[in-house]
């Protein structure tokens, strides 16, 4: 008797321990970057990027900028070894669409919507972006870099929205 109850707790043990393991391994995708000042600047901070379903969730935390709106961008390289950060390439934009706003049609897959730094020069911001995925196929954002720009987007002017300098820099890794 004793013997069938160590054989049936062994069997339960080991079915719960995959179940854990499908749990571990079924959860949503996740990227970040940490983002580094340029030369000659102070901003800096964390994006991290998960997949929800069609979207990809984007919450960012960054320090160090002038109070008001900043460009924020994904940028087609992964390379933020350029002191003023032009290493990183232009806009992520596998569609060819034109610049704009990301709540409109038509924009890039890396246009994001602006941070807005409080008086302390702090911005948080919480989005959901379409068109976008973590690391599979044409529109994946790991490897590619996040910029953060010293002026407003306009989401007019093209291909950059007229956003200024960069002021930060980070490449996008899997978590």
């Amino acid at each position: 008797m004793q013997k069938f109850i160590m054989v049936g707790a062994l069997a339960c043990s080991g079915m719960l321990a995959g179940c854990l393991g499908g749990m571990a391994s079924s959860g949503a995708e996740r990227a970040e970057a940490r983002l580094a000042p340029t030369q000659g600047n102070r901003v800096a901070g964390a994006v991290t990027f998960t997949q929800t379903g069609s979207k990809v969730r984007v919450i960012a935390e960054v320090s160090g900028l002038a109070p008001g709106a900043h460009g924020f961008h994904i940028h087609d390289k992964g390379d933020c070894s350029a002191p003023d950060g032009t290493s990183a390439g232009g806009h992520f934009n596998p569609g060819g669409k034109p610049h704009g706003n990301p709540e409109q049609a038509e924009h890039h897959a890396g246009d994001m919507p602006q941070l807005i730094a409080n008086a302390a020069g702090v911005a948080t911001m919480t989005a959901y972006l379409d068109g976008l995925t973590i690391s599979e196929g044409a529109n994946a954002i790991v490897g590619r870099s996040v910029i953060v720009h010293a002026a407003p987007d306009d989401f007019k002017t093209q291909p950059t929205g007229n956003s200024g300098a960069r002021q930060a820099c980070g490449v996008i890794v899997r978590k």
